[in-house]
């Protein structure tokens, strides 16, 4: 197989054939385009952040939509693809889960409320 050159150093590491008639081999319809969602990292170190959505028919394909879209101008140095259909979410109508039990209010917050007030009392009650 004779792969063709070009001056775009992309297009070399793609290793085209130089007759694709004859020499690729047939792959399927990418007619179907699927959802993936966007997550990107302003800077090192830093939360993946979600961007918003794009429409490929392959994640290779997504990520580079990806890039021209949300990676442009050196606003990010990090970009995750994810396939929409892959993201598992709570409904709505399922937010009684983070309710808390009231039987054991030692686990919340706010049963510890008065909780420095009286170390400071008993701190200053220790030092008199």
């Amino acid at each position: 197989m004779q792969v063709f050159t070009s001056l775009d150093p992309r297009v070399n590491r793609a290793e085209l054939p130089e007759n694709p008639e004859t020499e690729f081999t047939p792959k399927q319809a990418l007619d179907q385009t699927q959802t993936y969602e966007v997550f990107h990292q302003v800077k090192t170190g830093a939360h993946h952040t979600h961007v918003g959505s794009v429409h490929a028919p392959t994640a290779e394909l997504a990520l580079a939509f990806a890039k021209e879209q949300y990676g442009r101008r050196g606003q990010c140095v990090s970009l995750w693809v994810v396939n929409s259909s892959a993201i598992a979410a709570l409904d709505v109508r399922d937010s009684d889960i983070f309710d808390s039990a009231t039987d054991k209010p030692y686990r919340e917050v706010t049963a510890y409320a008065n909780t420095r007030e009286k170390i400071e009392a008993f701190k200053n009650k220790q030092e008199a």
